[in-house]
């Protein structure tokens, strides 16, 4: 008799690591090759890659900001998995192309358990193949803010928390006092605002800065 099971839907909500994928200007261009290829002589294939840390959708690790930070393989994984909560901005007016304290306060859920891991999508289509210098950042009020109710990760679908030119890093400067996580790097397409079960676990990268992570939210 076989049992047949249900399987729970997930969005994923990362980009796919791949050629030509988009990074931070200057940083690591993504690579892969094949090492090994099935033939008469192998009987499997293996490939190996290079990609800066930060490459497509990422966690941050407070060692990126803060050189007595943890590293990404010593920060509790549960942080990056329960409810959440998606704020769609992505009709929203920015000022100076920022989300501030205003804009979130009557959008932002502050009584269910999902205020613990806020998501803002800003783009209505992500996109994939271009670098945008003009991403929408956060405020680093909206951090406080967030963290004052219990916030422990906040995700954007931009490559940073703060603008591209920052040198002072405001909003991962709050994120760092408040002991909070980070996600960067979300596609949120046709993704509702609503409350989701994330999934997002970043890679165990002993010492390193961040990390990859494929991410998927759970219709809840």
């Amino acid at each position: 008799m076989t049992t047949h099971f249900t399987k729970p839907q997930y969005i994923d909500i990362s980009q796919p690591l791949r050629p030509n994928i988009p990074v931070w200007p200057g940083d690591t261009e993504y690579h892969a090759q094949s090492k090994w290829k099935i033939d008469e002589h192998c009987p499997v294939n293996v490939s190996f890659f290079s990609c800066s840390t930060h490459t497509g959708t990422h966690a941050d690790a407070p060692f990126h900001y803060d050189p007595e930070g943890l590293a990404i393989s010593e920060v509790p994984v549960d942080i990056y998995i329960g409810p959440c909560q998606v704020i769609d901005l992505s009709n929203a007016v920015f000022n100076n192309n920022s989300i501030d304290l205003l804009l979130c306060q009557s959008l932002i859920d502050l009584d269910k358990p999902s205020i613990e891991r806020v998501l803002f999508k800003t783009y209505k289509v992500f996109p994939v193949e271009t670098w945008d210098n003009d991403f929408i950042s956060l405020h680093f009020e909206v951090i406080e803010w967030l963290a004052s109710h219990g916030c422990r990760l906040v995700g954007v679908d931009s490559p940073s928390l703060d603008h591209q030119a920052s040198k002072t890093l405001d909003a991962h400067n709050a994120i760092k006092r408040n002991k909070m996580a980070i996600l960067e790097g979300l596609v949120f397409d046709n993704v509702p605002a609503g409350e989701y079960q994330l999934i997002a676990p970043p890679l165990k990268l002993n010492g390193l800065d961040s990390s990859p992570v494929r991410a998927l939210l759970q219709p809840r």
